[in-house]
Order: structure tokens, then sequence, then C-alpha cells
């Protein structure tokens, strides 16, 4: 019932200006390109051409079957009247006229129907796709909103109803495990909040170009804040590289793979935050020396939107789902990849791509 009711939502008929002008401006180069051929010589075969390849792009460009279908018209009528012989006649006495221009017609429909449709089809599974990773992230904030919460109370209650019986030394390390439990729930808040960035129309982000340089150096330094010993490293390529992005959100999927490298990595003596060019885009990687990633987990890490080891890893800290989750969002609405895999001399690489030009 949903997805019908998305696709009558995409299928009502909306004219808007940009569309309007769109299909003129079309129609006239397709117009003007057949009276330069029409100087040239016969124009009978290549009008009809000329404007189903205008009918194609005024059908891509814009948002409403009615583009399609009026462009189709006109094109007709201007193929048949203007460019084709009896010139400025339509006369359908003669021999094949008539067939010609009920071909013309049927061709420029279907054309305009199909990419349209076509169109509509992708906008429609991008929406699914959007929901799904809403859903699975709404799954996952279940489970690691109701175990640190569960730790709280416990952790309070056991303060208030025993507070004459503890020593300092227990309520003290029953209130770290509090403050330790609330600073893990406002870090999954932050990622929440960071994924209604996202615009929820386009799945797109607003982009700026950045200097990569002092996005690296603001994720490495929110990241010491919590993990002030954590031995990370900067590896830069020695031109000055620009990217387009939204800042915040990449220093928050940068500060999510790090905080994976600590947590999730075992016992690591070197975590590298790196950035090279590769023709049109840029990779950031986030290499540690630590355990690595499971080898039955590793296909489907980031395929699944969720990711779960159990429910924590063996070190008893949380499980990614939520950081990966969000970072693999975030970068597909840059237009970038991500993938995951394991160093052969140890350890694990999450590395993601981001163009270096707007799309």
């Amino acid at each position: 019932m949903k997805q019908k009711n998305t696709h009558e939502k995409h299928t009502m008929v909306k004219l808007t200006w940009k569309d309007s002008l769109i299909t003129l401006g079309i129609l006239a180069v397709a117009t003007f390109f057949c009276v330069l051929l029409g100087r040239g010589g016969e124009t009978d075969s290549h009008a009809p051409l000329v404007f189903v390849l205008a009918i194609l792009l005024i059908s891509r460009f814009t948002n409403s079957y009615f583009y399609g279908m009026v462009s189709s018209v006109i094109a007709v009528i201007e193929v048949n009247y203007i460019f084709t012989y009896p010139y400025y006649h339509l006369n359908f006495t003669l021999s094949g006229y008539p067939l010609t221009f009920v071909a013309m017609f049927s061709v420029s429909i279907v054309v305009s129907m199909l990419t349209t449709q076509i169109k509509q089809q992708e906008k429609i599974r991008t929406e699914i796709e959007k929901e799904q990773m809403r859903s699975n992230l709404l799954r996952a904030v279940s489970h690691d909103i109701r175990t640190p919460l569960t730790s709280i109370v416990g952790a309070v209650s056991a303060v208030v109803e025993n507070h004459d019986k503890l020593t300092e030394e227990k309520t003290l390390s029953l209130l770290g495990d509090v403050k330790e439990e609330a600073q893990w729930l406002v870090r999954v808040v932050e990622n929440l909040l960071l994924v209604t960035r996202i615009d929820a129309d386009s799945a797109k982000v607003e982009k700026a170009p950045e200097m990569v340089e002092e996005i690296l150096g603001e994720a490495v330094a929110k990241f010491k804040k919590r993990f002030p010993g954590a031995p990370v490293k900067i590896q830069m390529p020695e031109e000055v590289l620009f990217v387009p992005m939204d800042a915040v959100l990449i220093e928050q999927v940068l500060c999510n793979l790090l905080e994976n490298a600590v947590l999730h990595g075992g016992v690591v003596s070197e975590i590298i935050l790196g950035v090279r060019k590769d023709g049109d885009v840029a990779i950031f990687s986030v290499t540690d020396d630590g355990v690595g990633i499971a080898k039955e987990v590793l296909p489907r890490i980031l395929k699944e939107s969720i990711y779960r080891e159990n429910t924590e890893n063996i070190d008893g800290k949380r499980n990614m789902g939520i950081g990966l989750s969000v970072c693999t969002g975030i970068i597909y609405a840059h237009g970038g990849d991500v993938k995951a895999y394991n160093r052969k001399e140890g350890g694990a690489v999450f590395e993601f791509s981001l163009p270096i030009k707007e799309g």
C-alpha cells in the first residue's frame, strides 16, 4: 500500500517553470538544428530522429508525464507540418503520409512514457533503499539505547539503595559506569541527528569544497578528546586537496571509523588515517594493526546496513552497528563508495571514496 501511494504521488502532474523552460528550450534547439539540416538538403529522414531524441531528453530532465506527452504532440506536428513534404501542409491523402504521422506519434509517446517511467522507478527504488536504511537504524537503536539505559538504571539504583553499604571506591566505580554509558548514548544520538542532515527528498547532502587536511585534523582532534592515548598517524598527499562534502558529516564518519579501530581492533598499536587521490576520487582510509574482521562477517559487513557480531565484541564493548550504518548512509549520499577488508600483515582497513568533482 505504501509503495502504491508513493507511485501515485510520482505520477501526479506537477507543472513547474523550470520543467516548462527545459521543454521549450530542448524543442527550440531541435527545431533550430532541423532548420540547419534543411539548408543542406532534405530533412524528411532526419527531423523525426532529432525530435525523438528531443523527447527523450525532455522526459529525462523533467518530472512529469505531461511534458513528454505535450512535447510528443508538438514534435509530431512540427515534423509533419514543417519538415516533411508537402511542407506547411498536413495532407493525409498522400501515399504513406498517414502511416508516417501515426508511426511518428506512436514512437514519440512510447519513448516519453518509457523514459519517464524508468526515471520514476529509479526514484522509487532510492526511496525504498532510504526507508530500509532508516528502518535498520531504528532496529539498531532499540538495542543500543536500551542496553546502556538498563546499565545506568542498575548502577544508579545500586548507589541509591545501598549508599550506606558501598565503599567510596565502589560508588565511584558505579558512577564511572554511568558516565561511560551516558557518553555512549550521546554518541548514538549524535549519529542519528547527523543522519537527518541528509535531505529526505533527494537523498543528497549539501556539499561545499573543503580542504581535506583540515577535515582530517578536526576529526582526529575530536577523536582524541575521548581517546587521548590512541596512536593515530595521519598520511596526506603532498598536493593540497579540496573535495566537495558536508564537512560535519564526513568528520563524523572518520570519528566513527577511528572509534571502531580502538573498540573492536583488540590490541592496537597503530592507527593510520590516510587520504589519497585516485583519478577523479579522493580515497579516505582508516587502517589498524589489530585483530581484523572475522572471516564469516567480512563479506556482509557493509552489504548489510547493520553489523552485529552477536551483541558484544570480544572486548566487551558495544557493537559497531549504528556507527557503520551511519557511515555507509553518509558516503552513499555523497555519491561515494565504501568497503572493508583485512590486511595481510594483520588488522583491518575501512576505506571510502568521495568524488573530487561535483556530479
